[in-house]
Order: structure tokens, then C-alpha cells, then sequence
């Protein structure tokens, strides 16, 4: 009997996995081309994770092939290597750098920093709750400050929340579930003046679906030589690898030692060198850009006809006011083939949305304004 690698079963599954991934929805009759319906897709349409739907690049998933031989191998060359590749692609030093099981550790460790004394973090409400859910558990009171009337962060009520107790202050940027920015100005003054006297941690897992030029990243502060400031970034979005668990923080090297010091887990071959094969990869992460701005703007099509409000996105996944609440709206999706986000309570009326691939939120817009579409009119009228 011929022997059969393990690298050639991931190389017949990964082709069948690629002909699922391009076989999005069911072939269409003509009866239903003629009536102009989307049928139900094959697979479950997520549009409550805010993933990748393409997953991994063609180059990473090459590279998890090769890599698989490997798995026996713990791999501290090939973790130093991406390292090396993400400070240049940055202007830092791989001193600059923690690699992360996800950028979830890195919250984690920015959670468990921020409580060594007894005092408190400031965030923005709603936000991504990874870090300050963490630094409550371990006794730190957290201070959160409402988005304004727009529904953004507002640096000057922030800076105010902040104590002499205060040992952090926590942003997210592009924010989740809101997926708006901070202006770049506003925030390195505020970054550089705060920072002074206490970190200041900012997410950035969304950073490469940005397309407004006021957008900027703070990792340059890093680069400039500042100290109190942590960056946390992600392979899980645009790159597609969240079941990979890759993240990176970024600080001044001082602060690198204790992040390092800090780390529970360790990161695997695979998920580095799928990383590795990635962060190369600008053709995919443009092309994930680019279907993520069609999908946008078929939802976004949607919210204007409807008149609803909604946060224009910076990311892959949008944010809009249905006046329903948001678990009628989610049980009801799911019943047909649609995973929508959960509630962010003080908006129990408001839904976000992760996008799909554009054939599966066409039939999630054809849904939804079947379903409620009646209703949210009369509600604006």
C-alpha cells in the first residue's frame, strides 16, 4: 500500500476545503434567477464573529501544509523570524515586540499589569471587554465613560474619568462593537500627555480595514522612544487565523521584558508560519479589504433605504439601530441560517453585524428586510 503523508491528507483537504469556500451559496434555478431570490445558502451565514469568511491566504495555508511535519518541533527560530518580519514591517526592534497566543494574551497580561496595586482602568462603553474583564476579576474597579451622542470616544470625558488611582487607561481603536475611529491628532496628544503617569493600552485588532486618512496608529509613539504605551494587534481578522491564535503587543523593550515574563502560553509552528506566509501576503489582504467594502456597502445600502442609523465602518462589521431588540432580531435570523451579533447593553436596540462573504449578505439583506424591514419603517415614519 502506498504511504500516504499527513502533508498529502491536509493537501486533499485543503482542496476540498477550497472548493467549499468558492461553492458560497446553492446553484440557482432559473425559476429563482427569473424571481431575482437568493436562496438559503449551504453553510450557516456568520455575521456575528467579525471573521475572515475567506480564511487563511492561499500562501499561509501552503505553509501550514509544509509545516506540518514539523509539529513535533517547538520552533523558536521560526517565532524570532516573525518577529523580525513584523518590527520591520512597523520601524521597531524585535525588542519592540511580544508575540501573543492571540492578541487576547496580550490583553490579558495588559489587564493583569494594570492591578499589581490597588486602583482602577478607564475605558470607552461599549468596547472589546477581553482586558477590563480581566482586570476586574483580579479586584481593579474599572471607570467607564459613555461614547457621545455619536456614538464615539471622547478623549476629553476620558481624560477627565481619569484618577490619581487610575493605572490605565484602555482604547480600542477601531472600536468594537462600534466600529468607529479616533481621530490620529487628538489621539497621540492624548496618548503622548497621559501616558506620562500611567499606560495607556490601545487595541488596534482592526487597524488594516481602516480607510480614513485620520486613522493612525500609535505604534509609531513606540517607535518615537515612548514608554506606558502597549499596542495590541491580531492575525485572527484580515489575515484569517483566529483558530491559529497569533497576536502581537508592542511596547518600549522595558515593557516587552515584563509582557514576556507574563506569557502563559506559546505559540505553535503552524500558527506562525501560517503568520509568517501572511503578513507577506499584501495580495490577499487587499482582497479581503476589497470584498469586506462590497459587503459594507450592500448593508450599508440597506440602512439607507430602511432609514435607520448606523456607524459608518472601519472595520468588518458594522453597527446600526433597528429598534428592536437584538435578541428578537438574532433568534429570529438564526431560524434562517444567519449567526448575528449579541447584545451590547446600553444598545439592546442596535445591532452589529459581521460581514460575510457579499453572495451571503446579499441574502442576509433580503432576509433582514423581509423580516423587519415593515416594521422599522413605520417605527421611523
Amino acid at each position: 500500500m502506498e504511504n500516504i503523508s499527513r502533508r498529502r491528507i491536509l493537501l486533499s483537504g485543503g482542496a476540498l476545503l477550497g472548493v467549499n469556500a468558492l461553492t458560497a451559496i446553492n446553484p440557482l434555478s432559473s425559476q429563482l434567477l427569473a424571481a431575482d431570490i437568493i436562496p438559503k445558502p449551504f453553510e450557516l451565514v456568520r455575521a456575528d464573529k467579525n471573521e475572515n469568511p475567506y480564511g487563511p491566504s492561499r500562501l499561509a495555508l501552503q505553509a501550514i501544509n509544509e509545516g506540518i511535519d514539523l509539529t513535533n518541533r517547538y520552533g523558536g527560530g521560526d517565532r524570532r523570524k516573525l518577529v523580525e518580519l513584523i518590527a520591520k514591517q512597523n520601524n521597531v526592534t524585535s525588542d519592540h515586540i511580544s508575540l501573543g497566543t492571540g492578541s487576547g494574551e496580550i490583553l490579558k497580561v495588559g489587564g493583569l499589569i494594570a492591578s499589581w496595586e490597588k486602583g482602577s482602568v478607564v475605558c470607552v462603553d461599549p468596547t472589546y471587554k477581553d482586558l477590563v474583564r480581566y482586570a476586574s476579576r483580579v479586584g481593579t474597579e474599572i471607570i467607564r465613560v459613555p461614547v457621545d451622542e455619536n456614538l464615539a470616544c471622547d478623549l476629553d470625558a476620558v481624560a477627565r474619568a481619569i484618577r490619581a488611582d487610575t493605572k490605565m487607561v484602555y482604547l480600542v481603536n477601531p472600536n468594537n462593537p462600534i466600529p468607529n475611529i479616533i481621530n490620529k491628532d487628538a489621539l497621540r496628544d492624548f496618548v503622548i500627555e497621559v501616558s506620562k503617569e500611567r499606560l495607556v493600552f490601545v487595541d488596534e485588532a482592526y487597524y488594516e480595514f481602516v480607510e480614513d486618512p485620520n486613522y493612525g496608529s500609535m505604534i509609531d509613539l513606540i517607535a518615537e522612544g515612548h514608554r506606558n504605551i502597549i499596542v495590541a494587534r491580531t492575525a485572527s481578522k484580515i489575515h484569517g487565523l483566529a483558530g491559529m491564535a497569533v497576536g502581537f503587543g508592542f511596547a518600549h523593550p522595558d515593557q516587552i521584558k515584563q509582557i514576556r515574563e507574563l506569557r502563559t502560553g506559546k505559540n505553535g509552528i503552524l500558527g506562525i508560519q501560517a503568520a509568517y506566509a501572511s503578513y507577506q501576503d499584501q495580495e490577499f489582504q487587499n482582497f479581503s479589504r476589497r470584498k469586506n467594502r462590497e459587503s459594507l456597502d450592500l448593508v450599508e445600502e440597506m440602512f439607507e433605504e430602511l432609514n435607520v442609523r448606523y456607524i459608518k465602518s472601519n472595520a468588518n462589521f458594522t453597527f446600526f439601530k433597528t429598534g428592536i431588540n437584538v435578541n428578537e432580531i438574532n433568534s429570529t435570523l438564526l431560524e434562517h441560517g444567519i449567526a448575528s451579533g449579541r447584545p451590547f447593553p446600553p444598545f439592546t436596540n442596535w445591532s452589529r453585524v459581521s460581514m460575510d462573504k457579499p453572495e451571503h449578505m446579499r441574502y442576509y439583506v433580503q432576509t433582514f428586510k423581509k423580516l423587519f424591514g415593515d416594521r422599522i419603517k413605520d417605527s421611523a415614519s
